[in-house]
């Protein structure tokens, strides 16, 4: 088994125990009652994305460089034989995702060609099941897959006219016009996009390849350049060693990179190098043919030398197969595989981590704040019931107006957090405004009728970017928003500290600047995609179309994101705080309570010591069960402050909120 498949299978089950850590936490909380509807959703939450998680790896290249052969030497070599078909020309017709998805059976789900000459995205069409064609796939039969597979490499003969409305074919591309035969037509993927839903083993973990047959797909496919390749973990481009860069290649690159520098998760593979073995020459001058390749093609293309992998996949292909570990490490493979188990795992790991235990943690700091008020007040109860013992009835009587004194001045507290809430949802609703779908329409709508307008072609560029100026502006609008959200939060929480002696987690820091960035990105890559050339050879009711398939499709995506985003952030933001009010406001009822029944001699001072005595055991069980919970979750572990036997009782709250907060119940 290869280093990426044992990596992956690590992984895998890293990520299966962390689930089954947060789904006892989930069942724990809840049987023992102290599982609020916020924290549960936060927690359900969580759990999702730990069940969703992909790992998407997607390969780039020009026809015959050898990518299916790669993607079968990396993946699928414990099969046999190849899995994808493989063989000199284009094998990969149409742009293919493997994965799997346990609720379908194994199948190979085929988007017709057609589709392309009405509106909608790729988006759009996977919402459709309708729309797809779908063929069964025996997996018992690794000739059988192969067979299956070929799907994607289908073509239909279609005419001119067909081609172009499919807007496969420009007729002032004399290069394109090359491929109409003497009969007038033009050969074409029967294909616009492929999912097969295959149960490999690194599938299962949540691995999804995603395969781009060449400039063509991601010309004609603008959702490639501006949403599925730019999602992926980690994007291969794939070169052939015995031609290098070609001109073909480099267009594929700029198309994928656009104006962007950041290549943080690409790699650059090198193929066929075995095309330059030669029983005539030396090792050494083969090595070094080898680092003249890698060296030109990490300047042509200002891609770091580390990130350019010379490898034979073919070879590699065969020595997992045959188990020849001579030639297996001479085509280099392994060292890819390494590459890829460095730039995928570790990465993405580490984000799991830090989005599952950050939600679920803050649950816990919740819960055990809450759990640390009970206890304190218990202790508290117990301290001044003991000292009761022996006393006359006008000690139970002072006790018991305090008691009253305390609960009441407690009452205004509760009012601020009202309050705060209410002001809280004035605040959100400012920032929703500019978050919703209405808002982005509007923008939509403007831009449109601005294109309508536009006369000369060109033009049209300019009211594009107007579009992103004013799509940026609502999602700053709702930054600010956000920001002044988080300062009236943590004001509200300094006054409650201040007042009460409670610690109360600050919220968590939130903003949309990655929803800008993403913005951005979707810019340059509309830009690369529609550069000046595309607007000068198309007609303008082409260009709109293609605009409101992509962009405005991508913005919908984003926007429908942010909201969902910014509405789960708001709804974290109080339920610490009320939980603590409401914790704190039944511990002084129950004082109170519990005083008035000793006054009216309606149960003894003894039992009542003792059921106090018991509530305090159970409440610490509770702490020291939760504590092994997130222990066992992997928790960073808190300073833990228990009340003194006998600890002051607490001053009477004072005001908690400015008065622009305050409001009568």
């Amino acid at each position: 088994m290869s280093q990426l498949a044992v990596s992956f299978q690590k992984y895998g089950a890293w990520r299966d125990t962390l689930a089954v850590s947060i789904g006892r936490l989930h069942r724990w909380l809840g049987d023992t009652h102290l599982l609020e509807a916020d924290a549960a959703r936060r927690l359900d939450l969580a759990l999702d994305r730990l069940t969703g998680d992909r790992l998407v790896v997607a390969f780039i290249a020009e026809f015959s460089r050898g990518k299916s052969e790669l993607i079968n030497a990396i993946f699928f070599a414990d099969y046999g034989r190849r899995i994808l078909p493989s063989s000199a020309g284009r094998t990969t017709m149409c742009p293919t995702e493997l994965m799997y998805d346990e609720s379908l059976p194994p199948c190979i789900r085929a988007l017709p060609i057609e589709t392309r000459a009405r509106l909608g995205t790729m988006a759009d069409f996977k919402k459709s099941a309708g729309e797809w064609r779908v063929f069964p796939v025996d997996t018992d039969s690794p000739h059988g897959m192969f067979k299956a597979f070929q799907l994607v490499a289908e073509t239909v003969r279609v005419g001119v006219d067909e081609a172009r409305m499919y807007g496969l074919l420009d007729p002032t591309d004399p290069d394109q016009m090359m491929a109409v035969g003497s009969e007038g037509q033009v050969e074409i993927s029967r294909w616009r996009h492929a999912v097969i839903n295959f149960p490999h083993p690194l599938l299962k973990q949540g691995l999804v390849i995603l395969d781009t047959p060449g400039l063509n797909a991601i010309g004609t496919e603008p959702e490639l350049t501006l949403s599925l390749v730019p999602s992926a973990h980690a994007v291969l481009f794939v070169l052939a060693a015995d031609t290098g860069v070609t001109k073909s290649d480099l267009e594929v690159w700029r198309h994928i990179m656009g104006d962007s520098p950041d290549a943080a998760n690409h790699i650059a593979v090198l193929n066929k190098i075995d095309g330059l073995w030669d029983v005539l020459k030396a090792e050494s001058e083969i090595e070094a043919e080898v680092r003249r390749q890698i060296k030109s093609v990490s300047e042509t293309l200002k891609l770091d030398r580390k990130r350019v992998f010379a490898v034979s996949a073919q070879k590699g292909l065969v020595a997992k197969v045959t188990g020849d570990a001579a030639l297996l490490e001479r085509s280099r493979l392994p060292s890819l595989e390494a590459a890829l188990v460095d730039l995928l795992v570790p990465a993405r790991q580490r984000i799991i981590r830090e989005q599952t235990l950050g939600v679920s943690s803050r649950v816990v700091n919740e819960v055990r704040q809450a759990l640390g008020a009970r206890e304190r007040g218990l202790v508290e109860q117990l301290y001044e019931l003991r000292a009761l013992q022996g006393k006359n009835q006008s000690a139970v009587e002072r006790m018991l107006l305090r008691a009253q004194t305390e609960q009441r001045e407690f009452e205004e507290n509760v009012r601020k957090v009202v309050a705060a809430r209410a002001v809280l949802a004035r605040l959100a609703e400012v920032a929703f405004a500019s978050l919703r779908l209405q808002a982005l329409r509007t923008a939509v709508m403007t831009t449109r009728d601005r294109m309508r307008k536009v006369r000369l072609t060109p033009q049209f560029m300019t009211a594009v970017r107007e579009y992103f100026a004013n799509v940026r502006d609502l999602i700053r609008r709702a930054n600010a928003s956000i920001a002044e959200i988080e300062r009236m939060v943590l004001g509200v929480q300094r006054r409650f500290s201040e007042d009460t002696g409670w610690s109360i987690q600050p919220p968590m820091v939130f903003a949309l600047d990655t929803y800008l960035a993403e913005i951005d990105r979707v810019e340059v890559a509309y830009e690369s995609h529609f550069g000046a050339l595309s607007v000068l050879t198309r007609d303008k009711w082409s260009l709109i179309e293609r605009f409101f398939e992509t962009v405005v499709g991508k913005s919908r995506t984003i926007f429908s994101a942010a909201e969902r985003d910014t509405e789960a952030w708001v709804r974290s933001l109080l339920p610490p705080l009320e939980m603590q009010v409401r914790e704190q406001r039944t511990q002084l009822k129950k004082r109170t309570d519990s005083v008035m029944r000793i006054r009216d001699a309606q149960e003894s001072l003894d039992s009542r010591i003792g059921q106090l005595e018991d509530a305090l055991q159970d409440v610490q069980a509770h702490l020291d069960e939760l504590k092994k919970i997130s222990d066992g979750i992997g928790f960073p572990r808190p300073v833990e402050v228990r009340p003194s036997p006998e600890p002051p009782r607490a001053a009477p709250l004072g005001d908690g909120l400015p008065s622009y907060l305050r409001v009568e119940i």
